[in-house]
């Protein structure tokens, strides 16, 4: 049997799997007088033997005649993608995309595509990003198709371009940091001759938008290795057009001022942080965290007297460049306020196992990692990146006491939902005030001594808000 006969015969496995929908959805469009075809990533997919719930097709009907072929027969129908020519269908379950066949292209100039209809199944694989996503299965006679040795780059798991990778590039910029996450995501090679495109034309990605960028980016962190896709922007001169603090991370290094290489320590630090994550889904903000942690080094790298180089404040600078960063990319700000939350406290640890913490800093700690106190606990870890063995266990050893000293007050108090003793209301019972800024700055008064000193009971507490009040001119002296 030979590989093509092999392959085949899996992809045809595969797609038995997800029938009789696929087979019943091609026999409607064939009863209208058209073609459908399964295309692009799910035909990479099923010869991969991974054939998802979501399902790409192409035809030659146009969107109003695929609607008038899944009338009726379809869960559900969806037209936000109508004007690029896609008809979105749920049946039993699965989520089936069905696009016109299209010739898509930039105009060098505009960001986003110029949708233009193809003629056959050839124009429509010939507009593909990579071979290995430029392959159909006729739907539902199960005829392979296979123009540009998609079949052949799979089995030698590399990434190639249908066209020459500057045609390609050309119409489509995206597909230079496409080619980084697929690489990342099958752990295939990119061709050299692509590799070359990718440097030559890093600028072309400035005619991107800032949320296609960032989606592409999202899923090459997320991915299974997202190391390789990402020394691949850095390598091709990808990252410095949309993320340059990272490969700003590549400092100097003279015989006066040695120190470890950042940039090769936060890809460790990546790593270490995916394979803390366990068997959970990708954690992209323990992952952006990781990979944006040290950032602020540049910015701070100063050289004492002695040759030690240090980076003193460099978790605030890099916070403030993270936010600024991921601005520019329009995450959402719940996110943006994760990251960049735990860039800034990444450094708080360092200092415990010398014994200065008393139980207020762990409160504080804790209470101002709030709900990132796991994925704190994991990028910390993750950032122990040393080869000295006996650093790194000791290391590990003040972390594991850390974590023993916080479950033994979290028993004890509570600590997840630290407040004050009083709330709002006893606060202005007691100091006879209506609801104001005397409320508000007795409120964190009282909630900062209760950091401090961990409960009080109702008798202290109210002593102390009296004590506070007539210090403050709020009762008589």
């Amino acid at each position: 049997m030979s590989v093509l006969n092999a392959a085949q015969r899996k992809a045809v496995a595969e797609l038995l799997r997800v029938s009789p929908v696929a087979d019943e959805l091609g026999r409607r469009f064939e009863s209208a007088g058209h073609e459908l075809h399964l295309v692009g990533g799910s035909v990479r997919d099923a010869l991969l033997g991974a054939l998802g719930d979501d399902l790409d097709f192409c035809t030659d009907a146009t969107p109003e005649q695929t609607l008038a072929v899944v009338q009726g027969w379809a869960d559900a129908i969806w037209e936000t993608g109508r004007e690029f020519g896609t008809i979105g269908v749920q049946k039993n379950g699965l989520r089936l995309e069905i696009t016109t066949f299209r010739a898509e292209a930039y105009d060098g100039v505009s960001r986003n595509p110029v949708v233009v209809y193809g003629k056959s199944l050839l124009d429509d694989l010939e507009r593909r990003d990579f071979t290995i996503n430029a392959m159909a299965v006729s739907l539902p006679g199960h005829v392979f198709t296979d123009p540009y040795g998609g079949l052949a780059d799979l089995a030698a798991r590399v990434i190639r371009t249908p066209a020459a990778p500057s045609v390609s590039f050309g119409d489509d910029p995206l597909r230079m940091l496409r080619a980084a996450r697929f690489a990342a995501k099958l752990r295939f090679t990119v061709d050299e001759a692509v590799i070359s495109a990718m440097s030559r034309m890093a600028a072309d990605l400035d005619r991107i938008t800032a949320e296609r960028i960032r989606d592409e980016f999202t899923k090459l962190l997320c991915a299974a290795d997202p190391i390789t896709g990402l020394r691949l922007l850095v390598d091709t001169g990808l990252a410095d057009r949309f993320l340059p603090e990272v490969s700003g991370l590549k400092l100097e290094i003279d015989e006066h001022a040695q120190h470890k290489d950042v940039y090769e320590h936060t890809l460790i630090v990546v790593q270490n942080a995916i394979r803390l994550e366990g068997s959970a889904e990708p954690d992209f903000v323990l992952r952006m965290a990781a990979l944006m942690h040290d950032v602020g080094k540049p910015a701070t790298k100063a050289v004492g007297r002695d040759g030690r180089v240090s980076f003193h404040h460099h978790e605030i600078v890099g916070a403030r460049l993270t936010k600024q960063r991921m601005k520019a990319l329009k995450y959402p700000k719940d996110v943006i306020s994760d990251v960049v939350e735990l860039v800034a406290l990444h450094l708080r640890f360092y200092g415990y196992g010398r014994g200065e913490w008393t139980d207020s800093a762990v409160r504080r700690y804790v209470t101002d990692a709030g709900p990132l106190l796991p994925r704190l606990h994991k990028l910390t870890r993750s950032d122990v990146t040393t080869r000295n063995k006996r650093k790194a266990a000791n290391l590990a050893a003040d972390y594991d006491a850390l974590e023993e000293r916080i479950t033994r007050l979290e028993a004890e108090e509570d600590l997840a939902r630290v407040r004050p003793d009083l709330d709002g209301n006893a606060i202005m019972e007691l100091l006879g005030v209506p609801p104001g800024p005397i409320v508000g700055q007795a409120w964190r008064y009282l909630k900062e001594l209760r950091l401090d000193r961990g409960p009080l009971s109702r008798d202290e507490a109210e002593a102390e808000l009296f004590k506070w009040a007539r210090d403050n001119g709020h009762l008589p002296s």
